[in-house]
Parts: structure tokens; C-alpha cells; sequence
């Protein structure tokens, strides 16, 4: 039987204090890291109603390894991604989370859709590499700051790989 999501209201972190023991408590049990992705994406989703949430899987192909898409909330996405392209392969290269409060002024962003005008991407940590990271882009400029970082790090910190 599927969660109940309350709707939660006050201001950013008060958001996000109520929305984290939720999603604790949604994906604690459950082994499977596609499920709790889904899970993760759709909170995050209906709480903020952000553009696009979802995240990317690093995955083997061959001798190289490439992001690819995993679940998300939004339109349409890119499905492949190289290390150190964009700001998704950004903050794989560089395991550690990007802010970026402008996408046009960001070196190499992959335009997935021309609606898209800031983003977050966090990565998601197993045994000090990246696995995934957790993408969210937004149809406003400057919509992340260093609240969504920290809370977007422990709700990235719950999901495992």
C-alpha cells in the first residue's frame, strides 16, 4: 500500500525538516535503490514542484562508465550523460554537490529542455564514489541556495546504492 504524502507547508527548511523523516521513513525498509529513487523523486517533486527531479545512475558500460537516467518527475530528459559534462557529470567528476543559479552561465550545460534556468545536482555516495546523483532543475533563476544543499545531502545520504 502506497505512502499517504502529507502536504507540507511553511518555508523552505521547515519543508524540508518535515519532508526528510517522510522520506526516511518511506525507504528505510525497502532494499530496492530504483523503488527509493522513485519514491525520493515524487516527494520532492509534489512537496517543491520543481521543473524536474530525478536522478542519474552511474552505470558500466564497457571500459567507460556513463550517467544514465534513472527515475524522475518532469518532462521529457537526457538519457546519457559523460563524466564531467554538464552539471550532472560535474558534480560526478568532482563528487560533490553543484549549485548553479544560472544554467546558460555554467560551462558546458547540457540543454535538455530550454525551460530549465537554474539546477542542483548532489551527488549520491557508496564507499567514497559516486553512484547516482540527484538532479533538480528549475524554471526560475537563482531558485537553490545553501538550505537545498544541506537537506538535499542528507536526503541523498538516505538513498543507497
Amino acid at each position: 500500500m502506497a505512502e499517504h504524502l502529507d502536504i507540507i507547508e511553511g518555508t523552505k527548511a521547515e519543508k524540508y525538516e518535515a519532508l526528510v523523516p517522510q522520506i526516511q521513513a518511506v525507504i528505510e525498509d525497502e532494499p530496492d535503490m530504483i523503488a527509493n529513487m522513485a519514491n525520493v523523486a515524487s516527494m520532492l517533486h509534489e512537496t517543491f514542484g520543481f521543473w524536474w527531479t530525478g536522478f542519474y545512475r552511474v552505470v558500466n558500460e564497457g571500459e567507460k562508465q556513463t550517467l544514465v537516467l534513472g527515475p524522475f518527475q518532469g518532462p521529457l530528459a537526457c538519457t546519457r550523460i559523460r563524466k564531467g559534462k554538464g552539471v550532472c557529470g560535474t558534480a560526478w567528476e568532482k563528487a560533490e554537490t553543484q549549485v548553479v543559479p544560472d544554467v546558460e552561465q555554467f560551462p558546458g550545460h547540457i540543454a535538455c529542455s530550454s525551460a530549465s534556468k537554474s539546477e542542483i545536482v548532489v551527488p549520491l555516495m557508496k564507499d567514497n564514489c559516486v553512484f547516482a546523483v540527484l538532479d533538480i532543475d528549475s524554471e526560475n533563476l537563482s531558485t537553490f541556495d545553501e538550505t537545498d544543499k544541506l537537506y538535499l545531502e542528507k536526503i541523498a545520504a538516505l538513498v543507497k546504492g
